[in-house]
């Protein structure tokens, strides 16, 4: 057996089939814990591995820099080391940094890091005075503009059809477009998505870029393709050229960002817009029980795009989810708090836990319940690992700690740094701050330990840099708090789902059909995270002065 051929080794049937499909327009409709990164990455590994992709003429594409991090470091064990695997915005960036003085002339504009404080002065050029919440509001409705390929013109025409920001009317709010755009110009400043329209349009509108682009790079693939908006998709085109060489993974079924412009259309629509390709279907889901996959099917039976998922673990699944009435959201967290801790006591470790919900602001009350209960807690969308003060500092001294750098062992090198920042072998018994710090230590003590024996200090730093930079964070020893758009693409062997009433799942505002479908889709998302164990679970009131709600419709076909 030939080393590419040991790359098949352990792919299912579909799995295989994608992998040996190199050539021509490929679209994998792949469900949720299918293993589709799996695919993907021995795909792109057996074309490298049989000469027929040169290493650095594919783009492999994505929407977050973790993803694309995951992707690199997957693809760089499977020996496909020099292909590119970045986000579509670190793609255009890099490209638009490059063309910018051939074409333009002078320095590139700086990129905004958020559009508020440009809004702001946009909005005082008007003479309106706009809150932090409604300034959100706009920069969302900003970027949907730009990301569906509308000009403001054209903008104007579709306005009536778009959910305003309560403070501003239609007249408002075309205003607001232009003064931002204009106080942008002015300072001589781009946001991500001019960094996407002007790559697009430097493609374009110049022969010589759009050349050199697709000499650069001969084979594509994207994966989340269900997410892709007007504006990405039109990028893609461009890449791409007259060529067919492309392969897009995506799942209808966990479209859960139309509301900023992504788009399943592109991915349904791909066999009608390539006639010759092929299309594979993985449906054997890896990941969770029988229980949950059936509850995952009946909740998405005959919606557009929606797979049949079949588990394909042995274990028989016996533990049903739970559907659970609580009398008040304090407990309902409570009483999640009590089972996530008699879980942790029995065994189970915490980051093998999560409480997923709808909205930010439920956080608080199970991140207070949790504490109380004695459970360590890491909300997702807090403040980043490598933004901890404690991290920070320990990756200064590794990064000193190189210099003079002897032959021994790597953990021992990385303990004695963390001991110097008050690690210890055994975690603090208390809670709070003191074990918040240890955790983050011992959670870098945990990657020298899970790094290849022959590994040096260098190299180790070289990735601990590379990893803050893609934000890809370890996994912590504590039990994850995440809405349920922050937990795509994770997966936990426990998973509660709390808050499922009317006026969260769906949410309030989710009026129309389509948005009902996409709060449908949101809670696939949640219910597919959980590998062996899943509790539903409401409230019936929530504070003394509110009514008693009303059960999830979603919940009636889980039953």
């Amino acid at each position: 057996m030939t080393a590419a051929e040991t790359l098949l080794e352990g792919l299912d049937e579909e799995q295989r089939v994608a992998a040996e499909t190199l050539l021509g327009p490929l679209c994998l409709l792949a469900g949720a814990g299918t293993g589709k990164t799996r695919a993907i990455t021995h795909r792109i590994a057996y074309g490298v591995a049989t000469g027929v992709y040169a290493p650095e003429r594919v783009m492999a594409l994505t929407f977050t820099s973790r993803a694309a991090a995951e992707l690199r470091g997957r693809l760089r064990q499977l020996g496909a080391t020099g292909v590119a695997a970045r986000t579509f915005h670190a793609s255009a960036l890099s490209q638009l940094g490059f063309f910018w003085p051939q074409v333009i002339g002078g320095t590139m504009p700086r990129i905004l890091d958020s559009k508020g404080r440009v809004l702001g002065h946009a909005a005082e050029t008007l003479r309106l005075k706009l809150d932090t919440a409604t300034l959100r509001d706009l920069a969302a409705e900003i970027e949907w503009r730009k990301v569906s390929r509308l000009t403001i013109d054209q903008y104007a025409d579709v306005i009536g059809t778009r959910p305003l920001p309560v403070l501003l009317d239609a007249e408002k709010m075309l205003a607001l477009h232009g003064a931002y755009e204009s106080v942008k110009d002015e300072r001589r400043q781009l946001d991500f998505e001019d960094v996407l329209l002007a790559t697009a349009g430097m493609i374009e509108s110049e022969p010589r870029v759009a050349q050199q682009v697709r000499e650069q790079y001969r084979f594509f693939v994207v994966d989340e393709y269900q997410d892709v908006s007007p504006l990405q998709q039109s990028l893609l085109d461009l890449w791409l050229g007259d060529r067919q060489d492309l392969c897009v993974v995506g799942d209808a079924s966990q479209t859960i960002y139309s509301f900023a412009g992504a788009s399943a259309d592109f991915l349904l629509g791909f066999p009608r817009r390539y006639r010759e390709s092929t299309v594979v279907r993985l449906e054997q889901n890896y990941r969770s029980t029988p229980t949950i996959v059936h509850a995952a099917n009946r909740l998405m039976k005959g919606r557009p795009g929606a797979l049949a998922l079949h588990a394909a673990t042995g274990e028989p699944g016996k533990v049903e989810p739970t559907i659970t009435t609580y009398a008040s959201d304090v407990a309902e967290a409570r009483a999640v708090a009590q089972q996530v801790a008699e879980r942790i006591a029995a065994g189970t470790r915490p980051q093998d836990v999560a409480v997923l919900y709808r909205v930010n602001v439920q956080s608080a009350v199970l991140e207070t319940a949790l504490t109380d209960a004695g459970v360590s807690v890491q909300l997702k969308g807090g403040t980043r690992f490598f933004e901890l003060q404690e991290v920070k500092q320990a990756l200064m001294m590794l990064k000193g700690a190189v210099v003079g750098a002897t032959r021994e062992p790597l953990f021992k090198t990385v303990s004695d740094v963390l001991r110097s920042l008050g690690w210890t072998q055994t975690a603090p018994e208390a809670r709070g701050a003191v074990r918040d710090r240890w955790e983050s230590l011992n959670a870098l003590m945990g990657l020298a330990e899970a790094s290849p024996p022959a590994t040096t200090l260098r190299e180790f730093v070289d990735e601990l840099f590379e990893r803050s930079a893609a934000q890809h964070e370890p996994t912590m020893s504590a039990v994850t708090l995440a809405t349920l758009h922050s937990a795509k693409g994770l997966e936990w062997d426990t998973v509660y789902l709390v808050g499922l009433n009317e006026g969260l799942m769906p949410i309030t505002y989710a009026k129309t059909e389509a948005a009902i479908d996409e709060e449908r889709r949101l809670l696939y998302v949640g219910i597919t995270r959980a590998r062996h164990r899943l509790h539903l679970s409401w409230a019936k009131g929530g504070s003394a002065r509110g009514g008693e709600r009303r059960a999830s419709r979603f919940l009636a076909e889980l039953a």
